[in-house]
């Protein structure tokens, strides 16, 4: 029965927030609040370090044999990887666009909206890949949570954010 109760409220919170969830397949977008007051034109990405972030021509070219992680071809990648990939080149420039911002408090709440949506995507490959179901009924559980988290944060956002 409380499998029941976890699905109809997984299914009600995906419905809830299905903007962030389906739509971010080509580009994850921030709520508006999040770029508003942003000083990323003062701290590029390139020069923060340990940055290990694709420049956007790497990023245009993931499906045409990109290189990953160890100098791996995309296409030699599993499936799994390959997805994990494709979602975190949305999710990763948007969490750097949220941190960047002015306010403290805002720029939590921006940076955790992407990171959030990134744990989403893992979980949703998981759920397309993934056979263990101890590991299978932790990624619905982390779907559940984040997505009521970023529904929290965005409300916040609308209501606090300058």
């Amino acid at each position: 029965m409380t499998y029941v109760k976890t699905l109809a409220a997984l299914a009600i919170a995906v419905t809830t927030v299905s903007n962030p969830l389906f739509a971010q397949e080509a580009e994850f977008k921030l709520p508006e609040q999040c770029a508003a007051s942003t000083s990323s034109d003062q701290m590029p990405s390139s020069g923060m370090h340990g940055s290990s972030m694709a420049s956007s021509d790497q990023a245009d070219g993931m499906g045409s044999g990109m290189m990953g992680m160890g100098g791996m071809k995309m296409e030699d990648m599993p499936e799994h990887v390959q997805d994990n990939m494709r979602k975190m080149m949305a999710t990763m420039p948007a969490m750097h666009q949220g941190m960047m911002n002015e306010d403290a408090d805002v720029a939590f709440a921006c940076g955790m909206i992407a990171h959030h949506q990134g744990a989403i995507d893992m979980a949703e490959v998981l759920l397309e890949h993934g056979k263990n179901e101890q590991m299978r009924a932790l990624a619905e559980e982390i779907i559940t949570a984040q997505v009521g988290e970023i529904e929290l944060m965005t409300t916040w956002l609308s209501e606090n954010a300058k």
